[in-house]
């Protein structure tokens, strides 16, 4: 499965999966780099997932003026920024 298939939570899942497996003692030396590998890219897809999340928050909360943003459609704008 890759990163674009995965939410936060099916990520996250498979993240304690993987520590499972490596804290068990029982995966080859081939086998442990290749999840070590696995959850380093899993641990940024996580990473990237928190902070776009913190970011739309900040903007649903607030605008310069500390007031909500509302789009016309009545709902709260959101923006997507540059990492």
């Amino acid at each position: 499965m890759t990163t674009a298939e995965h939410t936060f939570e099916k990520a996250f899942e498979r993240l304690e999966a993987i520590l499972e497996t490596l804290n068990s003692g029982h995966p080859t030396l081939d086998e442990s780099l290749k999840l070590y590998e696995e959850a380093d890219k899993l641990i940024v897809f996580c990473q990237k997932k928190v902070v776009e999340a913190e970011r739309k928050i900040e903007m649903l909360m607030k605008n310069r003026e500390g007031a909500l943003m509302i789009g016309a459609d009545q709902k709260p704008l959101t923006a997507e920024l540059p990492m």
